[in-house]
C-alpha cells in the first residue's frame, strides 16, 4: 500500500515561498519550524503553511512540487489565491512569450 503524498507551499518570514512535498505534512511542518527540514526555511523561520494539494502517491506530489518550483511568484500567488483565470492567463502568456522568443530567433517558423 503506497502512502499518500502532499505538495505544499510555505510563506517564510522573509516573504519568500518554499514549495515542498511529503507523505506526512504535520511532521514536515514541525521539522520546518524547528529548523531541521532544510537550510532555506531554517534561515527564514518561522514558516506558515499557505497551500496544499493531496496526491495518491508521494511521487506524484514530488512531481507537482518540481513543476511549481519553476513557476513565477505571480503564478504561484494565483494558484494560492485560487484565481484560476489569472493562472490560465499567466500560463498562456508564458507559452506565448516562449513561442515569440523562438520566432525571433528562428524567423520563418
Amino acid at each position: 500500500l503506497k502512502m499518500k503524498g502532499c505538495m505544499y507551499i510555505l510563506r517564510c518570514a522573509n516573504g519568500e515561498y518554499y514549495t515542498g512535498s511529503t507523505n506526512d505534512l504535520q511532521k514536515r511542518l514541525e521539522e520546518h519550524n524547528n529548523g531541521i527540514a532544510c537550510n532555506f526555511t531554517w534561515k527564514h523561520m518561522p514558516v506558515e503553511l499557505i497551500y496544499t494539494e493531496e496526491f495518491s502517491t508521494v511521487e506524484k506530489a514530488f512531481h507537482r512540487e518540481k513543476q511549481i518550483q519553476k513557476w513565477s511568484r505571480k503564478k504561484k500567488e494565483a494558484l494560492i489565491s485560487g484565481d484560476i483565470e489569472l493562472l490560465k492567463s499567466l500560463a498562456k502568456n508564458h507559452t506565448d512569450f516562449k513561442k515569440d522568443s523562438i520566432q525571433k530567433l528562428l524567423p520563418g517558423l
